[in-house]
């Protein structure tokens, strides 16, 4: 792939492949475009990631920063390996690829699907530059608290008031049982809805009647799978594509849903927890079904403002209420700009956050390069 096959005004600026055989450590670096501020986008761990996921990852973060009105850009970083490793193998690739990329000041190290707060310490201790720290250190643990799955929950009851049913007994399906996932569940069920399916890598699980979410965080504690939940159907985890729900969360890789699967969902609304879930062209067939879907860079953003907020010394209290004003806010203007328009939610939200990012470049020099004024 040639990088300059997804290259357009906006960036990206920076692509940065790390190699350092004696320690098998192999990595991307994508720095989209730090027209409002350095980048802040998290440190994907999984054997099979690409550059072509990392640069539309990066480009996320951009959209997704400017979304929220923080004055970072966007920036993804991928890291190839097994993120189920020993814990000591993944300490030394992630202090190899902190030690790396030491000098690449327009990058802030962040949590993503593989890595954790553990992880970011790591980090800190080489080179000082990242954030969603332990609480031990001074950080929010934006994975402990769940402060992505916080914002799924407001940006839910929010697009609600566009759907003709409320949360109270909705049924929610969950792909992906990780941080988002879990806390989304634990948050939704808290204000009625009815969790009736959930995946994870291992399997699914499906009850029509509710699933208990405390025993389903008590499996995984454990180490175990959802598929093992005594009171539900055990399926394949593809599967829970087909269950019928109200609401269907998803919170895992990227491209769970294209244009082959698409019409298997069965759902009134589509909230998107992971990064990029959902190809454009699945998305443009939801609406053809009369499925409202909220897209990942509104939808998904309370982990990032979090992060942001610790980086400016806020805590957590502050982080939490910020969240909840910015994408309860963020949704509305955007669903109702969808609705006023006659437009996908994507291009709604594209359109605000595009506005928001040029911008910021207006008053840059090379605003696609550097992370600070004049040259690099």
């Amino acid at each position: 792939m040639d990088i300059f096959d997804f290259a357009d005004e906006l960036g990206p600026a920076k692509v940065i492949h790390v190699h350092e055989p004696s320690i098998n450590l192999k990595a991307i670096l994508v720095v989209d475009n730090v027209a409002k501020g350095p980048s802040i986008g998290g440190v994907r761990m999984a054997a099979d990631v690409s550059i072509e996921e990392c640069v539309r990852l990066a480009r996320a973060m951009t959209l997704k920063n400017a979304a929220a009105g923080l004055p970072h850009g966007g920036g993804k970083a991928v890291l190839f390996g097994d993120p189920k490793m020993p814990k000591a193998d993944k300490e030394v690739l992630i202090r190899g690829l902190a030690n790396a990329l030491r000098n690449e000041e327009a990058y802030i190290f962040a949590p993503d699907m593989g890595t954790d707060e553990e992880c970011m310490a790591w980090v800190r201790d080489e080179i000082g530059r990242v954030v969603a720290l332990p609480r031990e250190i001074g950080g929010i643990p934006l994975d402990e608290i769940g402060a992505t799955g916080w914002g799924l929950s407001h940006v839910t009851e929010v697009a609600l008031e566009f759907c003709d049913f409320g949360l109270k007994g909705a049924r929610l399906a969950i792909q992906g049982f990780g941080a988002v996932g879990t806390h989304t569940a634990r948050f939704l069920t808290n204000k009625g809805a009815v969790l009736v399916a959930v995946a994870d890598s291992a399997g699914a699980t499906h009850n029509p009647d509710g699933l208990d979410v405390n025993e389903l965080l008590r499996l995984k504690g454990e180490g175990r799978s959802v598929a093992e939940y005594a009171k539900g159907t055990a399926i394949e985890r593809d599967a829970i594509i087909d269950v019928e729900c109200d609401i269907w969360i998803p919170a895992a890789r990227p491209d769970v849903i294209h244009e082959d699967n698409v019409r298997r969902l069965n759902t009134k609304l589509v909230v998107e927890g992971a990064n990029i879930p959902i190809t454009h062209g699945a998305e443009k067939i939801l609406a053809e079904r009369g499925i409202l879907c909220v897209p990942d860079f509104i939808a998904n953003a309370g982990g990032v403002i979090c992060a942001a907020m610790e980086y400016h010394g806020a805590n957590e209290s502050a982080a939490f209420q910020t969240i909840e004003d910015k994408l309860r806010r963020n949704t509305r203007q955007v669903l109702e700009a969808a609705e006023s328009k006659n437009i996908l939610p994507r291009q709604a939200s594209t359109e605000m956050a595009l506005q928001r990012v040029k911008k910021a470049m207006s008053f840059r020099r090379y605003s696609l390069f550097s992370s600070g004024p004049g040259f690099l």
